[in-house]
């Protein structure tokens, strides 16, 4: 996996967090991943990942191959979710960081059911 020009963690509740990495190559973005993440005792757990490499090998490029969504359980990942057809990388992140703002208290609560936690008490912030 390549190198990314800005990492940014995004909190979104006490126990939530948006990782995002992002690579721009005049003006263009060959690579992303967005991820929403849980924090499991002291480290953080991926829920849900979305990603982008046009040049990995075995990288998915979302402009050939469409935008999908990884879903992670135990610490493997057990689907992969289509959520839209190919498009540029740019409209693709954006898709991601939507889909996920939409979808995130499903998404968290769905997490914390198939791992025997209690709710995330401020989730619906």
């Amino acid at each position: 996996m390549g190198q990314y020009d800005h990492v940014d963690k995004i909190p979104l509740t006490a126990k939530a967090q948006l990782r995002r990495g992002i690579a721009t190559e005049r003006g263009r973005v060959p690579r992303f991943f967005v991820q929403l993440e849980y924090l499991l005792g002291d480290e953080w757990a991926e829920i849900v990942r979305f990603d982008h490499d046009e040049d990995a090998e075995g990288g998915h490029d979302v402009t050939e191959e469409g935008v999908h969504m990884d879903v992670y359980r135990d610490g493997e990942k057990i689907d992969t979710v289509q959520v839209a057809g190919p498009m540029p990388a740019s409209e693709a992140l954006d898709l991601a960081e939507d889909h996920l703002a939409e979808e995130l208290q499903r998404l968290i609560r769905r997490f914390e059911q198939w791992h025997n936690l209690s709710p995330n008490r401020d989730s619906d912030r």
